[in-house]
């Protein structure tokens, strides 16, 4: 069986939803970095919004939190997209769009290939690894568990 590295991270916004001017510059260069993703090797899949749907709430029920999950080949390939592109340019800003989100704002885990996570079991993920640490179940790039043979 063949796995990929699925990733959830959670961030809850200065403003109180994504169109107040505080956001802005996140905003704008929102598709900007959602581009570079999809276009960066080891890449597969993320959760994408279609923007013309009427709005629905995230899992959390809470307008001023985004959720972001996408799935990637394995933890070389998300790591370089995170640290070593333009998104990394975002991480150091990212205290100015959002505020502190628990102890665990994002969390790496194995899935099987072809299968795509659903925030429902993307938020037990963090909630697992905020709970108990890293696991098989969750985990960091500072502890990473290693794929499934």
């Amino acid at each position: 069986m063949k796995y990929q590295l699925a990733q959830i991270n959670v961030a809850r916004m200065k403003g109180l939803s994504i169109d107040d001017p505080e956001m802005k510059d996140f905003r704008d260069n929102t598709d900007r970095v959602n581009e570079l993703a999809e276009t960066s090797p080891g890449f597969i899949w993320r959760d994408s919004i279609d923007t013309e749907a009427p709005k629905e709430p995230n899992v959390l029920n809470d307008e001023q939190v985004l959720i972001n999950i996408s799935v990637w080949e394995d933890v070389a390939s998300l790591r370089n997209f995170t640290y070593k592109t333009f998104h990394s340019e975002f991480i150091k800003r990212q205290k100015e769009w959002f505020q502190k989100y628990g102890t665990a704002h994002y969390v790496l885990w194995w899935i099987e290939a072809g299968q795509f996570p659903s925030e429902k079991e993307a938020i037990k993920r963090l909630d697992y690894l905020e709970e108990h640490g890293a696991s098989e179940q969750g985990f960091t790039f500072r502890q990473i568990f290693e794929r499934p043979e």
